[in-house]
């Protein structure tokens, strides 16, 4: 464990939950990192402290001007109960480049990804150890600077808790019912759909909610211009298999660059699968459907892995893919990275880090 970092001890440690009362961010662990950066000193004072509150001024910024951003990846068990990372260097850049657009202090990458080894090490023991369990990372940086007017904070504090996890999804990895939302919008090009920001999640809630009601796990936005090229599904990114191929929506500035996409895309490629990535409209899908050419969807996400669709509701259309069940590159593609990532197959690409 890095000996950098200050680390104070909770007085106090929790009842640490059962595995199988698991569900996904109902519990916390014991401790927390935490540090600050201010215009003058910069980031300074990283420490790990007992888990607990955090103080804020009402006038901070976070809370009328929405500077925030924040990141989550997971740590894992292996068979050796050795705690094991996966691809933590993709998070801390994705939260510099998330910091960028909102006008926020970056982070020291090897300190980002030293705080969560000394986090993670010091509540080693909540990391669960069934199947499909892991510890949820969250690391967040938010503006604290007690001001009234709309220009960037200058003053942030950045933290990270954890959080035992069971599966995602009430249905597990089972294939899930996505409504297609064609009157919201959730990102635009220029935008921050692409930055992890937490206003990209509060203003997809209006349609998970109807969603829900209408009896669907999710939402399968289309862009905020054309209402009719694919972007994302819920927060994770989505994937067709078309003709064979590996078809997914191109970066286009409105979606976030996951982690798993990537994942899944070097993967599917390792296998001779031909990797599409290329604006696609729901308009082809349901062509593709018709025509028996949709053989797979499903979604990609650090808090799900990979999660099959078996059904896309747009407008009067019921769209089913497949027989119902989970199709053979998702569940490939899922026990393949859910392997790696606890360290029951052998890591060809480098991707995990083990916290010592």
């Amino acid at each position: 464990m890095p000996t950098t970092i200050p680390l104070t001890r909770t007085t106090h440690p929790k009842a640490k939950p059962r595995d199988e009362e698991l569900s996904f961010g109902k519990f916390f662990t014991d401790h927390m990192f935490l540090m600050e950066a201010t215009a003058d000193q910069g980031w300074h004072n990283p420490r790990v402290v007992p888990y607990g509150p955090l103080s804020l001024d009402p006038s901070a910024a976070v809370l009328h001007y929405s500077q925030e951003i924040f990141e989550g990846l997971k740590a894992y068990r292996s068979p050796r109960d050795t705690i094991l990372l996966f691809r933590p260097d993709k998070n801390a850049a994705r939260l510099n480049r998330s910091a960028a657009r909102m006008c926020m202090p970056a982070v020291d990458e090897p300190l980002f990804l030293d705080a969560i080894k000394t986090v993670v090490a010091t509540d080693r023991d909540w990391v669960p150890r069934a199947a499909g369990t892991s510890l949820y990372i969250r690391p967040a940086m938010i503006a604290t600077e007690p001001f009234l007017g709309v220009r960037p904070a200058q003053a942030y504090s950045f933290f990270i808790i954890l959080c035992p996890v069971g599966a995602y999804y009430a249905e597990g990895f089972n294939p899930v019912k996505i409504l297609v939302e064609d009157h919201y919008v959730r990102a635009v090009k220029g935008g921050t759909g692409d930055a992890k920001t937490g206003g990209n999640y509060a203003s997809s809630l209006a349609s998970a909610e109807e969603a829900h009601h209408k009896g669907y796990s999710q939402v399968l936005w289309l862009d905020g211009v054309e209402r009719k090229y694919i972007e994302e599904v819920g927060s994770m990114n989505i994937a067709f298999v078309i003709d064979n191929e590996f078809v997914t929506p191109a970066l286009s500035g409105s979606i976030l660059d996951g982690v798993t996409r990537d994942t899944t895309k070097q993967l599917v490629k390792d296998w001779g699968i031909r990797v599409v990535e290329r604006p696609i409209t729901i308009d082809e899908v349901l062509t593709a459907s018709r025509n028996g050419r949709l053989q797979e969807a499903f979604g990609m996400g650090t808090a799900a892995v990979i999660s099959p669709v078996s059904e896309l509701a747009y407008k009067d259309a019921k769209l089913a893919i497949g027989n119902g069940e989970v199709g053979p590159l998702a569940q490939r593609l899922f026990d393949e990275i859910s392997n790696i990532q606890r360290g029951l197959k052998p890591d060809p690409h480098g991707w995990v880090v083990e916290i010592r």
